[in-house]
């Protein structure tokens, strides 16, 4: 449909995403300028609904963007960090390292365990008590250009489209939303942020973006489990050395223990499966205890941007910017990236202003480009440059010692031994063909400790309507047969945290090494998708394309 054909809105801001860091360019947006007019879109039902995090909170942020908060009554930030512990497992016990060993930037006092998800509704709260217009359940489908290809808006997805394409009887046209300047902040791999990357040319001389997969699930455990302010970090077992990933368990307020496992999508053997991995994880002897007689009350996944410094894209084009995860602003080993995602939205909000205080609109903001590397942003991001590249090519044990020495050296003298240093291949080109690889054989969920995908995702409270176009889109489909299966054994029923996809014989019956590929065929439960991305990551021929499905849909995460 042409944007003359669509009901318009016009605003002086249009931001994508009511995650951190959209939330807080509004919030500064309308501090510096009450009468500006700013809408917020965003795809989940509710604020909130589709943000998956940790969370561990550095509030530097939040501080900055809300002074007086500690003085609110209604915060989310009820548990602050009382105890650091980092552990290496091994296949039956584990070795606690010493805290003293840590680098500075690593200790979490004066941080929060909170549900990120309630940060961001208390955020926008903030915001629409300033005035700014909030619309969630509404997907940006696309980038809208003038004819001098700068942005000048988007525009939302078609509502009531039918499986074939046709209009049924509840069609809905999308809107056209326009702005002088529109800000991205979709989240990690963001499908407009992937487009204006390309169109801009905005990856040009970065090295490629890395990601892991995060998983998460919430209990409620037993009160003489529970340990309020614990966080506990590890890396090992379940992986092999040479896979790179880690732990997290944290105890927030109310008994409940969030436990997360992120595996760094750059692994080699396609029939590692990283959900099975994170179950095998919660039965280790340092782990398991926790768990007893507690009950599992969420499940989510999501990826993470693992590139860091040398990865971020330019941050501005013609007519808008990057803000947040859709910029790749996490600190990896930190596992934060909420922090930078505030500073980043109130950084370009900032450049707005100013560029509406000189009259412009629809440029490109380059002051907001040269000024993110020298602030604490880049400050943040360059101390830890080469931890994921070093992990990435010495493995876990050393890669990880190296990379401690690493941000030691960043820490106390300003530089690194290693310069910075090349991530080299994308997670996809880093698959290795199925023939080097044995299967791996999980075992069997319990029921009470581990669980199979299906029964996850429905604590993540996941629907979308089945009778409407598939949002994964894959571009060729005889290439997936010949390649992603025939050569690669179908790691795409292994990798997805959420069993969207599947390769099946002609009888339906699961196939899963790559054999009978003639009569293989595949299947795609799209209404499964809980919004990942990893497909979209890790697929070896980037054969798949995620793209937001009607508005609304999705997963409805609460305390996560």
């Amino acid at each position: 449909m042409s944007e003359a054909e669509r009901e318009s809105m016009e605003f002086d801001v249009v931001i994508v995403g009511a995650g951190p860091a959209g939330l807080a360019a509004s919030i500064r947006l309308k501090q510096l300028d009450p009468e500006l007019s700013v809408v917020v879109l965003e795809k989940g039902g509710e604020v909130g609904a589709h943000i998956l995090s940790g969370a561990v909170v550095d509030p530097v942020g939040i501080d900055r963007l809300l002074p007086d908060w500690r003085q609110e009554d209604d915060h989310p930030f009820r548990t602050p960090v009382t105890e650091d512990r980092f552990l290496v497992l091994g296949p039956a016990g584990s070795l606690r390292l010493p805290n003293f060993m840590m680098p500075p930037l690593m200790n979490n006092h004066g941080n929060f365990a909170v549900s990120l998800g309630n940060v961001c509704r208390w955020l926008a709260g903030h915001a629409e008590a300033l005035g700014v217009e909030i619309y969630p359940g509404f997907a940006a489908a696309e980038v809208l250009y003038n004819d001098e290809g700068a942005v000048i808006g988007v525009a939302t997805g078609d509502m009531g489209v039918e499986r074939d394409g046709s209009h049924g009887p509840n069609y809905q046209p999308g809107m056209a939303l326009l702005g002088k300047y529109v800000l991205i902040g979709e989240g990690v791999r963001g499908s407009l942020a992937k487009q204006l990357i390309a169109r801009f040319g905005l990856d040009e001389g970065r090295e490629p973006q890395k990601f892991g997969i995060g998983l998460k699930e919430l209990w409620e455990v037993k009160p003489e489990n529970h340990k309020p302010g614990l966080v506990q970090h590890s890396f090992g077992w379940p992986l092999d050395m040479k896979t790179g990933g880690g732990s997290f368990l944290y105890h927030l307020e109310n008994n409940q223990v969030a436990v997360g496992f992120v595996v760094h999508l750059n692994y080699k053997n396609p029939f590692l499966s990283p959900f099975q991995e994170f179950q095998r994880f919660k039965t280790h002897p340092a782990i398991r205890g926790v768990f007893d007689g507690a009950k599992r009350i969420s499940y989510g996944a999501r990826a993470i941007t693992e590139g860091g410094f040398q990865s971020v894209p330019k941050l501005v084009f013609p007519g808008g910017a990057l803000i947040g995860c859709s910029a790749g602003l996490v600190n990896v080993p930190r596992i934060k990236g909420s922090h930078n995602a505030v500073l980043s939205g109130m950084m370009a909000a900032e450049h707005v202003v100013e560029a509406f205080a000189a009259g412009r609109s629809n440029d490109t903001l380059e002051a907001y480009e040269n000024a993110w590397r020298a602030s604490d942003i880049g400050k943040d991001l360059k101390k830890v440059r080469n931890v994921k590249p070093l992990w990435s090519r010495f493995g876990t044990l050393l890669g990880v010692g190296i990379g401690g020495f690493d941000m030691w050296m960043n820490t106390l003298f300003g530089f690194s031994p290693f310069g910075t240093m090349k991530h080299g291949k994308t997670d996809a080109a880093s698959l290795a063909p199925a023939a080097g690889y044995k299967p791996i054989d999980y075992p069997k969920p319990d029921g009470v400790l581990t669980f199979d995908r299906l029964s996850s995702v429905f604590l993540s409270n996941t629907n979308h309507e089945e009778d409407q176009p598939v949002h994964l889109h894959v571009r060729d489909m005889d290439l997936q047969k010949a390649s992603e299966y025939a050569v690669y054994a179908g790691p795409s029923s292994r990798y997805c945290p959420a069993g969207v996809y599947e390769w099946v014989d002609a009888d339906g019956n699961a196939l899963t090494d790559g054999s009978d590929a003639a009569d293989a065929r595949f299947v795609i439960n799209a209404q499964n998708c809980v919004h990942c991305k990893t497909c979209d990551i890790k697929d070896p021929n980037q054969n798949i394309n995620w793209v937001p499905p009607q508005g609304g849909e999705g997963p409805v995460y609460t305390g996560m």
